[in-house]
């Protein structure tokens, strides 16, 4: 589980993030990257609907996913929101390919949002 000041929680800023976030897509996800203060922590949120497949189906790839940003968080930028939408598929990978996937966008967001700024 992610600290609660390490999760986005409000349909609002799920909202920001994604209108107004830096975007990156790989096979099976798309990544919102949105700037905040420099010393907020960095927040992760999880958009996995239902044509991801069956509640069970979700919940694996949600625990995946946060498994996955807990890594994320410990050399990462501070100060930004990532939300995380899950792409139909993503259930079909096995956890070095989804790890491989969702770090190198990740990777590459985050390059791509420091030369813009």
């Amino acid at each position: 589980m992610l600290a609660r000041a390490n999760r986005v929680i409000r349909p609002d800023e799920f909202r920001v993030a994604v209108r107004r976030g830096r975007r990156m897509s790989t096979a099976h996800a798309v990544l919102y990257l949105f700037p905040r203060q420099d010393a907020a922590p960095t927040r992760f949120g999880f958009i996995v609907s239902k044509a991801v497949g069956v509640a069970v189906v979700r919940n694996r790839v949600r625990r995946r996913l946060r498994a996955i940003a807990r890594e994320l968080l410990v050399a990462r930028p501070t100060g930004t929101d990532v939300v995380i939408r899950a792409l139909p598929g993503i259930d079909a990978l096995d956890w070095q390919a989804l790890h491989d996937e969702v770090t190198k966008g990740f990777d590459r967001a985050v390059d791509r949002m420091v030369a813009s700024t």
